[in-house]
Parts: C-alpha cells; sequence; structure tokens
C-alpha cells in the first residue's frame, strides 16, 4: 500500500514538473515574441495594434506616459495576469546608406593584452610561473612602474632595463584599474620574463553595413572578440583598410568557410577611423571616397516589421556586391544576444554553390527584405553552412 501511494505521488510529481515546464516554455516563448520596446512612426495606433496582436493577451487603455516622449504599454495574460510594459517611442523613420562591400580591420587594443600566463625554465634550470595567482587571462596591463605603455614591444623595452627587482603593472580587470606587484625571472638565455603571453592588436576582413548621412559607420554586427580569452576586445584605436578578395573557402555541414582576402597596411588605402568595438559591431567614421563602395540608399526598418519569408543579402563574394536571395526564417524579438535576434537563410542558387552559404567574412552583410534596410547577418550555423543569425538594423543603428 505505501508503495502505491508512494507511486502516485511521484507521478503527480512528475505531473506537476512537466506542466511547469510546460508553462515556463510557453511564457519564454510569448515573451520572445512581444519585444521589450518598440519605435513607431505614422499611424502608431494601428501600427501598435498590427505589432503586439495575440489572443492570450489584453492591453491597457490607458498608458503611464514618461519623460522622454515616449509611454509605457502594460499587458496582461489572459486578462488577469500581468505579463510585461513595452515601452512605445514614437520616432522619425530613417534612411542610411547600405553597402556590401569588403573591408579590412585592424585595431590596437587599450594597453597590452593578457592571453594566458605560462612557465619560465629559470637561468638556474628550475621552472617557474611567476605571473600565476597574479595576472589573469582578459587582464590589460596599461602601466609599468607607473609609467604608461601601449604596447607589447613597450613592455619588452621596460623588462630589458630591470635587474630582477620586483616591479609594479597597472592592470585593468573588468573595468576597473588595479595595482599588482610581480617579480620577474631571469630565463635560460638570460633575459626577465613575466611569464605571460600577450597581444596588442588584431586584424582581419569583415563586411562594412552602412554609412549615415554623417559618414558614420556601422560593420560587422557583432563585437570582436579575443580568440583566446573569448572577451570583447578593448581598442584605443583602429582603422578600416581597402580588402581584396583572393578566393573563398566553401562551407558545409560541421565546418564553416571562410573569405580568404588581402589587406596592404598603407596609408593611401585607410577608408576609415574603428573608434568603437560593441557587442553590435564596429563603428567609426568614414573617410574614403563614397565612389569606389556599392552603396544604396534605403529606409531602415524597425524591428517589429520583419517578418518570416523572402528577403536578400548584399555581400561581396566574388569581388563585386551582389544581392542574392534568402528568406528569414525565424524572429526573436528579445533575445539575450542582441546579434542573434532572427535567423536568416541563404536560398540563391549562385551563392549556395559559390560559398556554400553563409561564411567567415560575410558577418555585416546588410539583410533587405520588402525594399528596407532590415538587419546584417553575424553568425553562422556550424552544422548548417546555409543559415546563420543575424542583428535588427535599429539595434545596430542604436550604437
Amino acid at each position: 500500500m505505501d508503495i502505491k501511494k508512494k507511486y502516485r505521488r511521484f507521478l503527480l510529481l512528475c505531473l506537476c514538473l512537466d506542466a511547469a515546464a510546460v508553462c515556463w516554455l510557453g511564457w519564454r516563448q510569448l515573451d520572445r515574441k512581444i519585444p521589450d520596446e518598440i519605435h513607431v512612426s505614422g499611424d502608431e495606433k494601428r501600427e501598435i495594434q498590427k505589432i503586439l496582436d495575440n489572443p492570450l493577451l489584453t492591453f491597457e487603455e490607458s498608458v503611464e506616459v514618461s519623460g522622454e516622449g515616449s509611454y509605457l504599454l502594460s499587458c496582461r495574460l489572459l486578462g488577469i495576469i500581468p505579463f510585461k510594459n513595452i515601452k512605445v517611442t514614437p520616432s522619425e523613420s530613417s534612411s542610411v546608406y547600405v553597402s556590401g562591400d569588403t573591408v579590412g580591420i585592424y585595431m590596437e587594443t587599450e594597453g597590452v593584452l593578457i592571453i594566458d600566463t605560462g612557465e619560465i625554465l629559470s637561468k638556474n634550470g628550475e621552472t617557474q610561473e611567476p605571473a600565476k595567482d597574479i595576472l589573469k587571462p582578459g587582464d590589460y596591463i596599461v602601466a609599468f612602474n607607473e609609467e604608461k605603455i601601449s604596447g607589447k614591444k613597450e613592455l619588452m623595452e621596460d623588462l630589458r632595463y630591470i635587474d630582477g627587482e620586483e616591479v609594479t603593472l597597472d592592470v585593468v580587470r573588468d573595468g576597473e584599474t588595479v595595482p599588482v606587484s610581480i617579480t620577474p625571472v631571469q630565463d635560460a638565455a638570460g633575459d626577465y620574463k613575466l611569464g605571460i603571453w600577450v597581444r596588442d592588436n588584431t586584424q582581419g576582413i569583415g563586411t562594412l553595413t552602412f554609412i549615415d548621412s554623417q559618414g558614420r559607420y556601422g560593420a560587422l554586427g557583432h563585437g570582436i572578440s579575443d580568440v583566446d580569452t573569448g572577451e570583447l576586445l578593448s581598442i584605443s584605436a583602429g582603422a578600416l583598410y581597402q580588402a581584396e578578395i583572393l578566393g573563398i573557402q566553401k562551407g558545409s555541414s560541421g565546418s564553416p568557410g571562410e573569405l580568404a582576402g588581402m589587406i596592404r597596411y598603407e596609408p593611401e588605402r585607410i577608408i576609415g577611423s574603428i573608434q568603437r568595438n560593441t557587442k553590435n559591431g564596429i563603428y567609426g567614421q568614414y573617410t574614403g571616397e563614397t565612389g569606389t563602395l556599392s552603396l544604396r540608399k534605403m529606409e531602415v526598418a524597425y524591428k517589429q516589421e520583419l517578418e518570416t519569408g523572402p528577403a536578400s543579402i548584399l555581400c561581396c563574394a566574388d569581388g563585386t556586391v551582389k544581392e542574392y536571395e534568402a528568406e528569414i526564417t525565424r524572429i526573436d524579438m528579445n533575445h539575450e544576444d542582441t546579434n542573434k535576434s532572427f535567423v536568416i537563410r541563404v536560398t540563391d542558387p549562385g551563392l549556395l554553390e559559390l560559398t556554400g552559404g553563409i561564411v567567415q567574412g560575410m558577418s555585416g552583410s546588410p539583410v533587405i527584405q520588402n525594399g528596407k534596410f532590415a538587419g546584417a547577418v553575424t553568425h553562422v550555423f556550424v552544422r548548417d553552412s546555409a543559415s546563420g543569425y543575424g542583428i535588427f538594423a535599429e539595434t545596430m543603428l542604436e550604437n
């Protein structure tokens, strides 16, 4: 009898857990379909009703007005359960010049980035690790004995003139500058080392997404992170360069492809400055000749205007910017990663034959839908090279 009761209780518990899981997943799915914030223009009432139309939700007739001209629209699930407040901001529609051109990227870090610590074989034959538990990957060294440094060359020069005494490093860690003390070790060659692997610059190719009327540009649609630490790079300076596509490594399931390009780091080939490296892309001022780019003036779509269905991608896979057929297969209004807000799939036979779909180097390729700039490609799926993520155009423009 006791066994039967325990079994019934176990079944009841399982049913309750299943019901809770279904409710949570349903809540989460609905939350991702209804945006936390929307920008609207024109006939606001009609536009909002179209955006937020959902049989499970009801909306308050009165709204809370903020000092910014926006207002909060409260909604309830089944007319009873408070669901969320949606911030509605009246906005004027804007236009930018979308690109799709391949560009070269060069950035210098803010200080010297530590990518790892390691062991040193000292002059007396012992293995030592002077930086262990003192420095860690992701730290930026910005000063050596209170003298500012900006690159690893300066760090090596400073180490050359010490005689084994303890040194003080100013390190930026988690946004705060902290002083640390470390004693260098003399290696077998007689040089003093800190036992760290460092980096002070990065380079590569990507795609220019748009330029606005003031010459400000946005590219990539995602930030540039260090390949070893995975952290977003903190930069001091950078430049955009003209780039040439030399070849294509075609993508396939389990193997993302890439555009192979060449960048000549010559002053006359600089076409812009890189001023900010953010999670939603790199930004700066375009200084090159606009006649060398493939630019189209296009109205920016609000995120709620996107819909699953036909779209297109502008990219420079063979040396010339072309428009290729694609489709948006999923839209997520509130994804935790803003550069994974929708899923796009390449359907154009020509691009599939050329690249296999989306490849590295195409990040930042503009996505067009219904004649408007809808967003940009940001990631490729490893198991399906024809598909990847995208970022909303309005999200890129917020930066």
